[in-house]
């Protein structure tokens, strides 16, 4: 078979990106912006398309999210919420696991990106309070909302990828909990694993820089109270707006960015300040690994990928799982878990019609495949924007996500095959 120039040269450069954010020989956003460079002068990607993440909604909502936090933990509020919880836990494992239960819970009806938005400052202040390392509590987070947000169609944006997909191919779409007796199993087991065993594997990093507004030594007894009641206010709104998106018209970033001006112009944040929270090299890493996954899409690099791999399956269908499960995994911590779903939905749906097997079936493989992202910093939205927070090295992430992704795995080849055979 003969391939094009752009799919070699896209291939090319997801091994470079693979291999350098791994050795991290130079910094992660580094080698992120090469590449999406590199497809610019190759002509893989027009320059407009391949910047095009700076004006990505998840990057926009970066930014307000990051101003928003910032204003939760200088006002002290995020220090009293950890207060509260250290109270009631009273060991690191415990915080653990009662930080995984809350945003996991919560994650499966907000976005993961707002529920992490909202969770960071929190375990950072609790953090402060207890004296855990924040390293060892914010990794756990963010793959309980990743768990979490394939509880329900509205916890993550690849369930819905996925149930849209079927409905206009004229399938039946998924209802709002039919993710859930696969996903639960999943989140109960891996927040079990993670409270006994999993706890040893995570890193006692400090921040790569000390400049984060989470870093710093704060007095928060200067503070006016009122500012402290306006910011978890205009917190509430802001979530409450991203939820109820559909029905107010109003797009659940514009909606962060309302908030975060808000809490500017009543100064409950400094401008200064405010400018100062929003991290560069986290926009710049996810910027350019929005380049890896467009470049995969348009060449047609990630199809080229994913027919290849499944067309060792054969007739079987326990391997045709297995292989749309690892294809998945693998696809998911290297570009957006929505990236992800978007690419493997349409596949999935010419897989079904091409065997004949049940499409609802292998779009719900295809939804906790691209869960998985738990081995990278650029799996999902959480796990970047706590990549320099937590001072983590991109090994730390596969130290720690490898054994969740095999939970998942062999959770998922068990129930899959009962709940939602390929040949009913």
């Amino acid at each position: 078979m003969c391939l094009s120039k752009e799919i070699i040269i896209t291939l090319g450069l997801l091994l470079f990106a693979m291999v350098m954010f791994f050795t991290e020989i130079i910094p992660v956003w580094t080698t992120s912006i090469i590449v999406l460079l590199v497809f610019i002068v190759t002509g893989v990607l027009a320059p407009r398309d391949a910047f095009s993440g700076f004006i990505d909604s998840s990057v926009l909502l970066f930014m307000a999210v990051f101003i928003i936090g910032d204003a939760i933990f200088r006002t002290g509020l995020a220090k009293k919420i950890g207060d509260k919880v250290t109270h009631y836990a009273k060991t690191e494992r415990q915080t653990i696991v009662l930080t995984m239960i809350s945003s996991g819970i919560l994650s499966s009806f907000l976005s993961n990106t707002g529920t992490a938005a909202i969770f960071i400052p929190i375990i950072v202040g609790i953090s402060k309070s207890s004296g855990y390392s924040s390293s060892r509590l914010l990794m756990p987070l963010v793959a309980s909302l990743a768990m979490g947000g394939s509880l329900s169609l509205l916890g993550s944006p690849p369930n819905i990828i996925a149930s849209s997909t079927l409905e206009h191919a004229g399938y039946e779409s998924f209802a709002i909990f039919e993710f859930t007796p696969i996903a639960l199993p999943i989140f109960i087991v891996g927040t079990i694993f993670y409270g006994l065993v999993g706890y040893k594997l995570l890193p006692d990093n400090k921040p790569q820089n000390n400049n984060t507004t989470f870093d710093e030594e704060y007095n928060f007894e200067n503070v006016p109270i009122w500012k402290m009641y306006l910011s978890i206010i205009v917190l509430i709104f802001t979530v409450l707006a991203m939820v109820f998106e559909d029905k107010i018209g109003i797009p659940f970033y514009v909606s962060a960015w309302i908030g975060a001006v808000f809490l500017v112009v009543t100064n409950t944040i400094s401008s200064i300040d405010a400018i100062k929270s929003i991290d560069m090299s986290t926009i710049l890493l996810f910027v350019g690994t929005l380049s890896i996954g467009q470049a995969l899409q348009e060449t047609g690099a990630g199809s080229l990928i994913a027919r290849t791999v499944l067309s060792f399956a054969g007739s079987s269908p326990t391997v045709l799982l297995a292989m749309i499960l690892l294809i998945c995994i693998v696809l998911t911590n290297f570009m957006s878990n929505t990236a992800c779903a978007a690419l493997m939905s349409g596949i999935g749906i010419s897989i079904a019609t091409e065997i004949g097997a049940d499409p609802r079936a292998i779009l719900m493989a295809i939804v906790i495949g691209c869960s998985c992202s738990y081995a990278t910093p650029i799996g999902s939205t959480p796990n970047t924007m706590i990549y320099n927070i937590g001072g983590y090295k991109f090994s730390d992430y596969t130290k720690f996500g490898l054994p969740l992704i095999l939970i998942n795995f062999i959770i998922s080849m068990i129930l899959l095959p009962i709940l939602f055979p390929f040949f009913p």
